[in-house]
């Protein structure tokens, strides 16, 4: 599994400028079964992105594709982990 954390390097105004074409990129990765969980951090200083497990280089380069990270408003940073321990309920996280 992946932590991707995203942090603004620009004013959110150009941000928020192109939030639909980000969403619309996350849309997508949620869609391939790549993104398990998205949202802001808060305060308002960037995002976190949950991926599953897989090809770390292949994470990376949809991750440029990002309209944030394409733009230089965001600096993209990726954490790799193995889920070992869950809480009830989300026992699937270990399989991912």
């Amino acid at each position: 599994m992946f932590i991707v954390t995203l942090t603004y390097i620009r004013p959110l105004e150009e941000l928020d400028a192109l939030m639909s074409q980000h969403v619309a990129w996350l849309k997508k990765h949620y869609a391939s079964g790549l993104f398990i969980a998205s949202g802001r951090r808060v305060p308002r200083t960037g995002g976190v992105i949950l991926a599953r497990s897989g090809n770390r280089q292949e994470l990376d380069s949809i991750l440029e594709q990002d309209p944030f990270a394409k733009s230089g408003c965001a600096q993209v940073d990726v954490i790799e982990f193995t889920p070992s321990m869950t809480a009830p309920g989300a026992e699937a996280l270990k399989a991912i």
